[in-house]
């Protein structure tokens, strides 16, 4: 069932620098609350939201990445927006919203909040999480780094939604939405739902983890109206609140930075920044500028998981059929698709990261055409951003493949479809254990 791995063709090599470029998706951390929060809050907000300190960590080390150029789909790093010719975002709930105190009910006759139109894009290269707030003179001192062009001042933690553990940031709406993919960005509906105190929560955990748009749900001892679906693009980043409601749900104001450089290498500016930020603080990469490195070309066989590896973690996965999905599970009773690849490659001894979009760097791409048991296949299936990673399945062979589907489905063998497929991954222990 499992062949021997040979060297990669011309072909594969040439497409290298293509397929890693693309991990630019990928983000690596995984914001949690300081142990002191510096926010006042009650006893219930204690309880509700996990004093647990930050843990952040870069996605690929540099020796890894490959330089390639940005293409004109990307965008532009601050590209200018047509706002009237863009079709919106179709995930936005009505304008119908609980009232300021968070306690639910309607009030259909207040005003919406102001938000500033969007002008531009920003591309967004680096994010920075702090355990406490950052003070104000090491903000200017990032701001005025050689290469950074703009820093957007947001707030990071774990926040408890309906029970489930939600990474979240809370933002100015009016500024932050530059740094969000493009449908998301446009959507002044969007941005007025959450600035009145709504959360927008990704695609994902909509869909798959039952958080029904307009729906309210218990968000640390607050009410919370669901206003938008919207994947922001930052790896596990899952909610988004204005900083008024990151305020009340006890989350550290002002921790986090999101970095704009596109013209500096970011592993460079990444060392620079720590040297300048408070102890305990992480930089990670979003969508990095990274230099080529000298050397290796092709990549041998031994860079992969060996044959016995393949097998333990093919037989781990298919040990699991028919175990339930749930958005954020890890095993073992039950698993989202992720967490089932995450475990089933654990008992082969690979480190593999949480989330689609990092698993998504795990290794080199390949095309569909050599894909070999072991392999990951991965899609683009979130409509409120076409660019992200939101799906990983395990390539079984004879064009089959094992995966955790979605709510209300179980962990079981299906054919490959094509429809919004991303890729094919060879995993590399070795890579794997450098994303985060």
């Amino acid at each position: 069932m499992l062949d021997r791995r040979a060297r990669f063709s011309t072909r594969v090599r040439r497409n290298l620098a293509r397929a890693l470029s693309e991990t630019r998706q990928d983000l690596a951390y995984r914001p949690r609350l300081p142990r002191r929060d510096p926010v006042r809050r009650a006893a219930g907000l204690r309880r509700a939201v996990p004093l647990i300190t930050v843990l952040l960590v870069s996605v690929l080390s540099a020796d890894v990445l490959i330089l390639t150029g940005m293409d004109e789909a990307a965008g532009s790093d601050t590209a200018a927006v047509q706002i009237g010719r863009r079709p919106g975002h179709g995930y936005v709930a009505a304008a119908e919203r609980g009232d300021a105190s968070g306690r639910g009910g309607a009030r259909p006759t207040a005003a919406p909040a102001a938000v500033a139109p969007l002008t531009r894009l920003i591309r967004p290269h680096l994010f920075v999480v702090a355990d406490h707030p950052l003070p104000p003179d090491v903000v200017d001192r990032v701001r005025h780094q050689k290469g950074v062009a703009s820093a957007e001042v947001t707030d990071a933690a774990d926040v408890l939604v309906d029970g489930k553990r939600v990474q979240t940031m809370g933002v100015d709406p009016s500024t932050f939405r530059a740094y969000t993919p493009s449908i998301t960005a446009a959507s002044d509906a969007l941005w007025r739902n959450i600035a009145d105190g709504d959360m927008a929560v990704s695609f994902e955990l909509g869909h798959d983890g039952g958080v029904k748009l307009g729906s309210t749900v218990d968000g640390g001892g607050r009410k919370l109206r669901i206003g938008a679906y919207a994947t922001v693009g930052m790896g596990s980043i899952a909610a988004v609140v204005s900083h008024r409601t990151a305020l009340a749900l006890g989350v550290p104001q002002g921790n986090a930075l999101v970095v704009s450089a596109p013209d500096v290498d970011s592993g460079k500016l990444r060392s620079a920044l720590l040297s300048i930020l408070p102890k305990g603080s992480q930089v990670a990469t979003i969508n990095p500028v990274v230099v080529a490195p000298k050397g290796r070309t092709a990549w041998p066989a031994s860079a992969f998981m060996a044959p016995q590896q393949l097998q333990t973690a093919l037989q781990a996965a298919v040990s699991k059929l028919g175990r339930p999905y749930v958005w954020g599970a890890e095993g073992p009773d039950s698993f989202d698709c992720s967490g089932l690849v995450q475990w089933a490659y654990g008992q082969a001894g690979v480190r593999m990261p949480r989330v689609a979009a990092q698993q998504w760097a795990a290794g080199p791409q390949i095309p569909l055409s050599q894909a070999q048991p072991g392999d990951l296949l991965f899609w683009r299936n979130d409509p409120t951003n076409p660019g992200y990673i939101s799906h990983v399945a395990i390539y079984w062979g004879n064009g089959k493949m094992l995966h955790a589907p979605h709510t209300g489905d179980v962990v079981r063998i299906a054919d490959v479809y094509t429809k919004n497929l991303a890729g094919v991954v060879r995993v590399s222990p070795a890579v794997a254990a450098r994303v985060r």
